[in-house]
């Protein structure tokens, strides 16, 4: 039985030291070097190879080396094929570190503090406390909730929307497109973690930046695809949005001309709100392989119809 992967090959040798220490029963191989494809049962990709039932007939299930899998197209799989997200806690605490300090920055002015700076300007700007701060999260999957729960010791007045129904302490809950203009109303920093679903694409458009209150900010962690940028732009040049951290674009990395690089009040980083750590996500990918070889339900499985 051997497991194949294919993503980045500097990491892949972090993962092959680790399933020689902890599961030397598996074999390890990878991409291009499959050997005999009959014997992979396993692919750890961030990308699936074209023809993937040719390519590899025996396949049981494909590990997506990623906490979301929108960049694969999950309608060229086989419909039989389990599609397993990876559940890394490394991740996770990357995304909170990202998000606190995505907030804290637009929370206490720091990209016009930085505009000042570049300028010599000393001049203090009126502080507003963190309890008169609205600060909403689009997503309210496990992750945003951990977002959620890293924010709440700030003060900060928390929100959250999703397609169905939550319940947070601590969180007012909106739910479905009907609450989502009462949702935005409410949020003086709207940070977008959300899946990339049909239902999603192009979500943060020039109607729902009109929803919010004048002069918020906007944070991006979901997908480049969940943002019009064209729309931000003209939303940034209005002064509806006041400012923006984005760590996704529709193509990354951005072409050279982007308006986004040189954008006074846009904070761009280059896809970095958190990363697969191999040393905190073995266990995860490990566990889920010794739950299918006994027949139990693996987690972080996608639904399909989801998408997610």
């Amino acid at each position: 039985m051997a497991l194949l992967y294919k993503a980045d090959p500097v990491r892949g040798e972090q993962w092959k030291a680790l399933f020689a220490e902890h599961a030397p029963d598996i074999e390890w191989r990878a991409w291009p070097d499959i050997g005999d494809p009959a014997d992979i049962a396993y692919l750890a990709a961030w990308l699936a190879p074209d023809d993937l039932e040719q390519t590899l007939p025996n396949l049981k299930v494909l590990f997506a080396l990623s906490a979301g899998v929108d960049q694969l197209d999950l309608s060229r799989l086989p419909t039989t094929l389990p599609v397993v997200r990876l559940l890394d806690p490394g991740i996770s605490r990357g995304m909170c570190e990202y998000a606190c300090f995505s907030v804290l920055s637009l929370h206490r002015d720091m990209l016009r503090y930085r505009q000042q700076q570049s300028i010599g300007q000393w001049q203090a700007r009126q502080l507003v406390p963190a309890t008169k701060r609205r600060v909403g999260v689009m997503g309210l999957g496990l992750q945003a909730q951990h977002i959620l729960s890293s924010l709440a010791p700030f003060g900060f007045t928390l929100s959250g929307w999703a397609r169905s129904q939550h319940q947070i302490e601590g969180v007012e809950c909106h739910a479905g497109m009907d609450q989502l203009p009462a949702f935005l109303a409410r949020c003086d920093i709207l940070l977008c973690v959300l899946p990339l679903t049909e239902h999603t694409e192009g979500i943060l458009n020039r109607e729902l930046f009109e929803q919010l209150p004048a002069g918020a900010a906007l944070i991006n962690m979901g997908r480049g695809g969940h943002l019009v940028e064209k729309d931000l732009l003209d939303a940034l040049d209005s002064g509806q949005i006041s400012a923006a951290v984005l760590d996704v674009l529709q193509q990354e990395p951005a072409a050279p001309d982007h308006p986004f690089w040189k954008h006074p009040n846009i904070l761009l980083t280059p896809h970095i709100a958190a990363m697969t750590q191999p040393e905190s996500a073995m266990a995860g990918l490990l566990d889920n392989i010794r739950r299918f070889e006994r027949g139990e339900k693996m987690l972080g499985q996608v639904d399909r119809g989801q998408g997610y």
